[in-house]
């Protein structure tokens, strides 16, 4: 027949060992501070913990837990460990996630190296130099190198079809693309426009860089479809100056044409 475990009785000495803790409680949190006594748990025989608001805004429903235990027979309690843990409410710290899928677009900065995984879907193998490692004979690696680069297979990696895709796709989706106030106000499209400069590649099918100082995307990716109010064909109607009208001498005559 199965018994069930009774629970720990009720522990005076450690239930009055409230001071006791909050000094321990105190002594740990320094200028977080401690609050108000919230209560306390009989956690097993002679364990109990003590609990105790942190006041610090920052930590806003966390509270302290002090745990505090006694040898059998003793009256005395005594400190077994002080944590920060949260509460009911509490704001905790999100679930921990790798370096790569933390980074975030424009999180490289000067001075941040930032590593490709081998199996990056983005890029495949260019010209790696076979089975030759550049370790074994420098000279003739170099040599091999400096012909590869010659033909235009000097990159090691270069972009995969799918590298390419999810690149359009992003720019496509950017303040350069089709969908924007910019281009649906816009008089012209960058394809049209004089400032337009097409990339080289297959991403020329779609895209090019804008050459215009004045406009907003100016050193940047457009989509052929994209447009801004600094397209090149919107020209000014009148001059900067007003220029004065051509006078026309209708009274002197010029000899000169009857010699």
């Amino acid at each position: 027949m199965a018994t069930t475990k009774a629970a720990p009785k009720t522990d005076n000495v450690l239930a009055g060992a409230e001071q006791l803790a909050r000094t321990a409680a105190e002594h740990q949190a320094g200028d977080f501070g401690v609050g108000d006594h919230l209560g306390s748990e009989l956690n097993a025989e002679r364990v109990l913990t003590h609990y105790f608001a942190c006041p610090h805004p920052g930590y806003v429903g966390w509270r302290w837990a002090v745990t505090v235990t006694r040898t059998p027979r003793s009256r005395t309690p005594t400190v077994d460990e002080v944590v920060l843990l949260p509460g009911g409410g509490a704001l905790p710290t999100p679930s921990w996630l790798p370096w790569s899928q933390r980074v975030r677009p424009g999180d490289v900065a000067p001075g941040i190296l930032m590593p490709t995984a081998d199996n990056d879907d983005r890029l495949e193998p260019g010209f790696t130099g076979g089975e030759m490692a550049p370790d074994e004979d420098p000279a003739e690696w170099s040599e091999t190198r400096a012909v590869a680069a010659e033909l235009g297979l000097g990159r090691e990696r270069v972009l995969t079809l799918t590298g390419r895709a999810m690149a359009a796709e992003r720019w496509l989706a950017g303040n350069g693309g089709p969908d924007n106030p910019s281009t649906h106000q816009a008089p012209g499209c960058c394809v049209s426009c004089g400032y337009f400069l097409r990339v080289t590649g297959s991403l020329g099918r779609f895209f090019g860089v804008c050459t215009n100082e004045y406009s907003p995307r100016d050193g940047k990716i457009v989509s052929l479809d994209h447009g801004c109010g600094g397209h090149s064909d919107v020209v000014a109607d009148e001059r900067g100056v007003e220029l004065s009208q051509p006078v026309y001498d209708t009274i002197t005559l010029d000899e000169s044409l009857f010699d």
